[in-house]
Order: structure tokens, then sequence, then C-alpha cells
């Protein structure tokens, strides 16, 4: 089973440049986010003439994130499940081929110390709450999405000048270990140990060029699976040309 995981950062914006990726790279699962549409307007048709059922949770202009596979997806839930008043469309879920596909963007954060900050670490939270109630650890299971953080500084590639900064600050690099030490292991890391690869890059200052960019889009798997993950990359090639999103593709391989 292939899986991957896309920022697109609009898809109507990207939509094109999706379904060729679909088309070149067939993953059997894509879980995307920042979609910035309502799920009535979402390209549903596009999206099936090129193979793929669509679970959709959107939201007008911010925010939304889908699940895309060729084989149809049962027990979607959309959100974290509990009892915050947050309308922001951050989570969706479902299960596809005796598998959990959990697709997440996480908050940005703003600036640390702000309130935006504290919304993303309650959000983190909240997730590893909502993990503990919806599945167990020896289950099969992959959690995939943008998590606006970068693990460690094997992650950034100047980490003097995002130290500190809510993409690398200590207390979200605590909140994103506290969801891995749930039952995940990072697949990417687990064949790249080296660190030095990158899926975001900031649209300012030839970021892209000077490889200036950050790993904060992740692909999290449960034992049963990430024992079989046989490859995992990140496919730099969706950055570059016309109107890219500022993230890249990141796809892992599991052996059924």
């Amino acid at each position: 089973m292939k899986i991957g995981t896309w920022n697109v950062n609009s898809i109507r914006a990207r939509q094109e440049r999706l379904l060729a990726w679909l088309r070149k790279v067939q993953p059997d699962v894509l879980c995307v986010q920042e979609l910035k549409v309502a799920d009535e307007v979402f390209p549903y048709e596009p999206i099936r003439e090129a193979g793929y059922h669509a679970a959709v949770h959107g939201q007008k202009t911010y925010n939304g994130v889908a699940i895309l596979s060729r084989n149809e997806p049962t027990n979607v839930v959309c959100g974290l499940a509990d009892e915050a008043d947050d309308p922001q469309a951050r989570l969706i879920a479902a299960e596809i081929d005796a598998t959990h596909i959990v697709s997440a963007y996480v908050p940005n954060g703003h600036v640390v110390g702000s309130d935006k900050y504290r919304y993303k670490l309650d959000w983190m939270e909240r997730l590893r709450d909502y993990l503990n109630r919806r599945f167990d650890p020896s289950g099969r299971l992959v959690l995939c999405g943008d998590f606006n953080v970068a693990p460690d500084d094997l992650d950034v590639a100047n980490p003097e000048s995002w130290a500190g900064s809510v993409l690398c600050h200590q207390d979200a690099r605590d909140a994103l270990d506290n969801i891995r030490r749930w039952g995940f292991t990072d697949v990417f890391r687990q064949h790249h140990p080296e660190g030095g690869i990158y899926s975001w890059w900031d649209y300012r200052m030839l970021a892209f060029p000077k490889n200036d960019g950050l790993r904060i889009d992740h692909v999290f798997a449960t034992e049963p699976l990430a024992g079989r993950c046989t490859s995992a990359g990140i496919d730099r090639e969706e950055r570059k040309g016309h109107k890219p999103s500022d993230h890249a593709p990141v796809i892992a391989q599991f052996d059924n």
C-alpha cells in the first residue's frame, strides 16, 4: 500500500497539479490538507475520474482535510469528536482495506505566546486524547498530515534561524513527541535517520532555491505497519514549476 500526504495550500489553485500527480504516482491513499473549500465545492468529479474516492471535511476559505483512496473508504469520521466548541476543519479519519487512516492539519500557531499558539498546543493534546479514545496502538493505523512542527534540528536547514518559532519551539516539539509516543513510528525518519530532507519551504526570500526548508509533514504508523514500511520519501519535484504549493508530498510504501 502506497500512502501519501500533501498540504496543497488550496485545492482550487492546485487541482491540475494534484490530478497530474495522482496519475503519475498512483498512491493507494493520499491525505490532503488545507483544501480551503467547503464540501459542496470540492472537485469530487475530477477526483473520481482520476480513479479515487474522496472523504472530505472542508471549510470555506480556510483549513479543510480529505482522504483520497482507490478503494472506497468506510467509517468516515470528521473532527476530533470531543466536547470542544471548535469549528475548524482539521481532521478526518476513515478505514481503507482494514487500515485506519487519519489526515490531520495541525494549527500553525502564528507566534509563540499568542492565543493561536495556545490553540495549537491544546489541539495537539486533544489529538492525543482522540487517539486514546478511538484506537489501539496494536492496530493498523496511519496518521498523516501537516503537523507544523519539525521534530528536531535534523529537520531544519537553518536551526538558529527558526529556534523558538512556532515550528520549532520545544513546547511544540514535546507536544508532537507526546503524539508519537502514543504508539507511532515516524516512518520517514526510519528510512532517513541522517535528516537534511525537507517538505516545506517558505515562498519568500528564495527559500526553495536555497533549500532553506523544514520537515513538518509526517507519516506516522503503528508498529504492525511501521515494520512493513519498505520506503519513504519526499517528492521535491512538486515544489518546482508554476504555482506550486509551499509543501511537497511525502510518500511511504508498505508491504501488505
